[in-house]
């Protein structure tokens, strides 16, 4: 029985189904490791997290099991052990797992038991359960390996420590959320390690997958609690972990603790890399967004310049005659500030054919918001032509609390590829763009100093689709509105638990039915990062058809 062991981790980045290059990529990850026992690896690194039905592609479970032999084959040249995760297929059933690849082959293979189905997940859907498993002996070692899910409950880590584990080693796949961090390590980590007496690693990916962006910001807690590693977020990093056995037990040298990112850093952060990995992962030469002069589009295009640099981003003024000189100024200066594009092409010959051809139509009937949202639709036309003739991806720009309650203009302002704010309330909004016009993100390709005029922040948001129009003319304003949306929406409270808060109860109720009656509109919006505990889409599926209201 050894007494010191070398446990590598890699907090990397994974691509969607592309088995060939995520092999490659963790077999250069372990010739980096040489003189370590063991590399571990993320949650399903060789297919990719979450898979979703893809992993009902037999074609995708061959594949990965074929290569996953091919991995095994090459620690036969007496290098490290890995630790694999992947899809495998038991009597006709799929499970999420573990693969230890040792000598040439795999020599341990260990199943998901806690599936999640709750938010984003849904692997009940497409996994079995997998009875408790037992820990895997390694070099003299007996290695508890809970998988993501298995270790947010006491069950399975403390199965593993009857079965006599001494270390546990929890890959993951854990999506980034606000205030995510310390719910990681205090309410989830420490608890076990309480529990069972024993040491854990906590291993995540980083990157973007569609709507969700996984942080890192992996560790290392010992058995008396204390934490003795923290790798970075949103950074891919390799550390070898140094581990001794006494008489207390294993435990981990300590190593480098990173600080991890305050609000609203880490929020600006998981926008720059959600957006930067669609875009690249896709093929997309770079974005193409409406620049109107207002905060939400200022903030998408701060986040496109530093998510991919001011040469990949083509911003454009679409003026009516409704558009304020301020607008026009501030648009201007927003793209001065990026280092970006800007083009300049006024839809009032747009709009004023359409009420030639319409005519006829509405002779009977007042101009009304019909004609607000032409003109909304015909910018929506003219970004979409642009990124048709020149392959740029359309950036959205609408934020949260406009979707709630259906505050934009479906195939208008909500058509694109992709929203950085689809998830920020408009208070987020306000703090995200203060904070970046005060600091530069570490991993941003824009611009030191501020990346939008002053004015666009304090100035009261406008739509700018009729004369003198206010936000606060149809919605109540923001620090009312927001507050009661994230009780309607993060914390499904009723009316009525909303009014006890000291909410106006005409205000909650209209805003209730506003949210319910704008799901149409949702089911129909472009993907967006994931940034709280019940993003549209992912985490909260409500029927369009539905007459509850809590009123």
């Amino acid at each position: 029985m050894t007494d010191r062991l070398m446990i590598t981790l890699v907090q990397c980045a994974q691509a969607m189904g592309d088995i060939p290059g995520n092999a490659d990529a963790m077999l250069a990850a372990r010739a980096q490791a040489a003189g370590s026992d063991l590399v571990v690896f993320p949650e399903l690194q060789l297919i990719g997290y979450p898979p979703e039905d893809l992993v009902l592609k037999p074609a995708l479970i061959a594949r990965a099991a074929a290569k996953l032999d091919e991995m095994a084959a090459a620690t036969a040249d007496g290098g490290p052990a890995m630790l694999v995760g992947s899809v495998f297929a038991r009597e006709g059933q799929l499970f999420n797992g573990l693969a230890l690849l040792d000598g040439g082959a795999i020599t341990a293979v260990r199943l998901k038991h806690e599936l999640p189905n709750y938010g984003t997940f849904d692997e009940k859907r497409l996994f079995a359960s997998a009875p408790l498993q037992p820990p895997v002996p390694f070099r003299g070692v007996m290695l508890g390996l809970p998988l993501c899910e298995d270790i947010w409950f006491p069950k399975v880590c403390g199965h593993l420590k009857a079965m006599g584990a001494q270390i546990l080693i929890a890959p993951h796949g854990s999506p980034y959320e606000i205030e995510k961090d310390e719910r990681r390590l205090h309410n989830v980590v420490r608890a076990r390690v309480a529990e069972t007496g024993l040491p854990l690693v906590f291993l995540n990916r980083i990157g973007g997958q569609d709507e969700l962006v996984f942080d890192g910001a992996s560790f290392v807690v010992n058995a008396d609690g204390s934490l003795v590693h923290q790798l970075p977020d949103w950074e891919a990093a390799s550390v070898r972990t140094e581990w001794t056995l006494g008489s207390g037990g294993w435990q981990c040298a300590p190593g480098e603790i990173h600080a991890l990112d305050p609000f609203p850093q880490d929020a600006y952060h998981a926008m720059i890399v959600g957006l930067r990995d669609y875009v690249n992962a896709n093929g997309f030469p770079g974005v193409v967004l409406g620049l109107s002069g207002g905060i939400d589009s200022a903030l998408s295009a701060a986040v496109a310049v530093d998510a991919l640099g001011p040469e990949r981003v083509w911003c454009v003024m679409l003026p009516s005659r409704f558009t304020s000189q301020d607008s026009l100024d501030d648009a201007a200066g927003c793209a001065q500030m990026l280092g970006c594009r800007l083009d300049s092409i006024p839809i009032q010959p747009a709009v004023a054919a359409f009420d030639t051809m319409l005519e006829g139509s509405f002779a009977d009937r007042d101009v009304d918001i019909t004609e607000e949202n032409i003109q909304s639709r015909i910018r929506a036309v003219t970004l979409m032509s642009l990124s048709n003739k020149f392959g740029h991806m359309l950036l959205t720009t609408g934020n949260k609390s406009e979707m709630s309650v259906g505050y934009a203009t479906i195939y208008g302002d909500m058509a694109g590829g992709y929203n950085v704010l689809k998830d920020a309330y408009k208070l987020t909004v306000f703090d995200l763009s203060r904070w970046r016009n005060a600091h530069r993100p570490p991993l941003a390709l824009g611009p030191d100093g501020p990346v939008m005029p002053e004015r666009v922040i304090t100035k009261p948001p406008s739509a700018e689709l009729r004369p003198d129009q206010r936000d606060d003319d149809s919605l109540p304003p923001y620090e009312i509105l927001d507050p009661i949306l994230h009780g309607l929406i993060e914390e499904e409270l009723s009316v009525a638990e909303i009014v006890a808060r000291g909410f106006e109860h005409d205000t909650v109720a209209r805003i209730e039915r506003l949210l319910y009656i704008a799901e149409y509109k949702r089911r129909q919006a472009p993907p967006g990062v994931k940034l709280g505990s019940r993003n549209f889409g992912r985490d909260r599926r409500y029927p369009i058809t539905n007459r509850f209201r809590t009123a």
